[in-house]
């Protein structure tokens, strides 16, 4: 074999002989693994962002009363009809109070938990928003504010005012956006609400809520977990729901089941909960990468197409480098020298196109007031893209190199100098 540093100049002077096309290759290489890398920050952004929002808010378990219908009916319970056929209809659930029993030391309970991060009691009470001759409909949730802003982002979601206000004034309501545009209310201003049991209560609004769901936003507010349990005119006790979030979220279906088993309440897992969601999550990964992998590919037939066109426009260099002492061995590396040098380059650019690319999108103004959250577009700055597309690169333009080198590495020079 030759030696490496002559081997090297011959594959420099290659490539710069012929610079437009090594620039074609480089920048085909480049423009792939770009396509790839921006294609991949913003579409697992993307993912990351819906999932963010349900994952934020939504509570891993879910403990409620359930409301079911009695599974022994009275007929049931007479032993001469035990071997009858019973055919009952219209069957009535149980009549149950809305709040859970023993909800304190339930809710102690998980608290200590080690799997559990955090649990938070709410208080339900169904109202009337009122203003002037203007009566809707609207439920009130009493939270403890701080756990919830700890948990669950609740922050996150207060376009205006101040979510501390529930601390602050026992009176305090942040107001759902769509009722606070139904009812011309901002922050500061008073609402007055009718109870089911038809008391009237002023709230001052705090803080205006938006979770960009239309029909949450139109009827809910919050207020302060005490409030509520007074505008139902009911004790400290009284706890219709328990949002608790887990330190590991695989573990939420057997504690939601082992939470039923024990205490006698519904307890509903977040992965039941957004079943059709998370499907279509996952399909949205499976194209985004299907997408990205078809792009690479195409990237990797242009490169080998314009090396091997490189390599058969060099036969005369081939047949002239065998013929002074050049072995096949030596013609193979030249040639894999030069595609590598293409990968390596083309990849660097490719990275620095994606990487620029990504930054200019995530800087890109997005306002809607479904997702009220979110400044700019989602972009994802996984490391792993970049390593994988330069890796990429160097490898599609290796086999690019070593195929069509493989093939010049068997040429005969006697065979080419005849042909001219």
């Amino acid at each position: 074999m030759s030696g490496i540093g002559l081997i090297l100049d011959i594959a420099v002077t290659h490539l710069t002989s012929k610079l437009k096309q090594t620039s074609i290759a480089a920048l085909g290489v480049m423009f792939g693994i770009g396509t790839y890398i921006i294609m991949m920050s913003f579409m697992t952004g993307l993912n990351l962002l819906l999932d963010g929002l349900v994952l934020n808010r939504t509570p891993h378990v879910q403990i409620y009363n359930r409301t079911d219908p009695s599974e022994i009916q009275p007929v049931e319970k007479y032993g001469i009809y035990q071997d009858d056929v019973h055919v009952i209809h219209s069957i009535k659930p149980k009549s149950r109070l809305d709040r859970i029993h023993n909800a304190l030391p339930l809710l102690t309970d998980l608290r200590n938990d080690i799997k559990v991060n955090g649990a938070t009691p709410q208080t339900t009470c169904k109202v009337f928003y009122l203003a002037g001759t203007n009566n809707l409909n609207g439920i009130i949730n009493g939270v403890e504010v701080d756990e919830e802003m700890r948990l669950f982002n609740f922050k996150e979601y207060i376009v205006e005012g101040d979510a501390h206000s529930l601390i602050k004034r026992k009176n305090s309501v942040l107001l759902g956006a769509g009722v606070a545009k139904k009812l011309s209310l901002s922050v500061g201003d008073r609402v007055q609400v009718l109870s089911t049991s038809g008391v009237t209560y002023t709230l001052n609004i705090g803080g205006i809520f938006q979770s960009g769901l239309a029909e949450v936003d139109d009827v809910q507010s919050y207020v302060n977990l005490t409030m509520a349990q007074q505008i139902l005119g009911v004790g400290s006790n009284y706890i219709s729901r328990i949002h608790v979030k887990l330190n590991d979220i695989d573990q939420a279906v057997p504690m939601s089941q082992t939470i039923e088993d024990l205490y006698d309440v519904k307890a509903l897992d977040i992965l039941t909960a957004n079943a059709q969601f998370d499907t279509g999550s996952d399909i949205r990964t499976l194209i985004s990468y299907a997408v990205s992998i078809t792009l690479l590919i195409v990237a990797g037939f242009g490169i080998y197409n314009i090396l091997n066109m490189l390599i058969y426009e060099k036969m005369d260099d081939i047949a002239i480098l065998k013929a002074t002492g050049f072995s096949g061995n030596d013609i193979m590396l030249i040639f894999i020298i030069q595609a590598l040098v293409i990968g390596l380059v083309g990849g660097i650019l490719g990275v620095s196109l994606g990487y620029g690319v990504s930054v200019i999108i995530d800087n890109i103004p997005f306002v809607t007031e479904a997702v009220p959250t979110i400044d700019t577009y989602p972009i994802n700055y996984d490391p792993m893209f970049y390593f994988t597309g330069v890796g990429f690169a160097i490898v599609c333009t290796f086999l690019a190199g070593y195929l069509p080198a493989l093939k010049a590495r068997k040429i005969d020079p006697v065979d080419i100098i005849r042909g001219k």
